[in-house]
């Protein structure tokens, strides 16, 4: 029992939690993800590692400024702000870390598929679009979407990400 008299259990058991998770900051993070990979490649050839850390770091910066935007804005006006709260809202926009993990990945083992520095931007790249594609229509779906609606979700986002992609060919040509 919590120190307000509230019998409701503070951790809510997993399925319950997968039944409403968001999976608004992994749509996020791969627009990010794919974001960064633009920019680091119109800056010249970065090494592997410098871009997987690019990667890593910016999602977990914007994470970081997520989980403060929400406990230090809405939340904190309308609710305390406890332990369980803080937990909370970073398990809530984790996703947007899990998202550069992907695309960090594909540049790691960009050698092994024979690729210079712009194949393995281009794969990250890549891979982050296929990344928003997939979280949102995760997300779709888990909300409840009919199979149509799913799929207008994900062509929305495959739309955004050919965008995305469009920067990349008009800022290195």
């Amino acid at each position: 029992m919590s120190s307000s008299g509230n019998t409701t259990p503070r951790v809510r058991p997993r399925a319950e939690r997968r039944s409403h998770a968001d999976y608004t900051g992994g749509v996020y993070g791969s627009m990010l993800a794919a974001s960064v990979v633009v920019g680091a490649g119109t800056l010249g050839s970065f090494p592997r590692l410098e871009l997987v850390l690019l990667l890593l770091l910016t999602g977990i910066a914007f994470w970081i400024a997520h989980v403060h935007a929400h406990l230090f804005g809405a939340r904190l006006t309308a609710h305390g702000m406890d332990r369980w709260t803080v937990l909370h809202v970073c398990r809530d926009e984790w996703p947007i870390v899990k998202a550069a993990v992907p695309p960090a990945l594909a540049v790691a083992v960009s050698p092994l598929l024979g690729l210079d520095v712009q194949g393995a931007l281009w794969f990250a790249l890549a891979v982050a679009v296929a990344g928003q594609v997939g979280w949102s229509a995760a997300a779709a779906r888990r909300a409840g979407a009919a199979w149509g609606m799913v799929c207008v979700a994900a062509s929305v986002n495959l739309v955004v990400g050919l965008l995305i992609i469009s920067f990349k060919i008009f800022l290195t040509h």
